[in-house]
C-alpha cells in the first residue's frame, strides 16, 4: 500500500513543515529536519506506523545526532538512542530513561 500523505512537523513558531512522504519515512529509521529557527527536528515512524518528532539535540553531547540512534522499544514503549553515549529516549514524552532529569522537546507531527 502506498501512502502518500506528507509528515509534517510543527516547529516552536508554531508553523508546520512538511518533511516527507510517509513512505519515504524508513520504520525505525530517523530523518532529520530543518526547522525555521534553525531548530532541527528528529522524525520517525515505529514498525506499528507510529509517528513521533523530538529534538535532534543529544542533551549530554550537544551534537545533532538523534535522527541517526538507535531505534527500539523498552515494555513497549517507543525508544531512540543517541549514538553518541546511548542515553534512551521515550519517542512520546522525550524523557531520558537513563536520566528522567533530561528530556528531549517533542514535537507535534502530522499526516496531511
Amino acid at each position: 500500500m502506498n501512502r502518500t500523505e506528507q509528515v509534517q512537523v510543527r516547529s516552536t513558531s508554531g508553523e508546520w513543515v512538511t518533511v516527507c512522504s510517509y513512505d519515504d519515512l524508513e520504520p525505525s529509521c530517523g530523518v532529520a529536519a530543518l526547522l525555521p529557527e534553525g531548530e532541527q527536528a528528529a522524525v520517525f515512524r515505529t514498525p506499528a506506523g507510529a509517528l513521533h518528532a523530538v529534538g535532534n539535540r543529544d542533551p549530554f553531547s550537544g551534537a545533532d545526532v538523534i535522527a541517526d540512534g538507535i531505534t527500539g522499544s523498552v515494555d513497549g514503549v517507543p525508544t531512540v538512542a543517541s549514538p553518541m553515549y546511548k542515553q534512551t529516549f521515550d519517542l512520546r514524552t522525550g524523557i531520558c530513561l537513563d536520566d528522567p532529569e533530561v528530556a528531549l522537546p517533542v514535537l507535534p507531527v502530522r499526516l496531511l
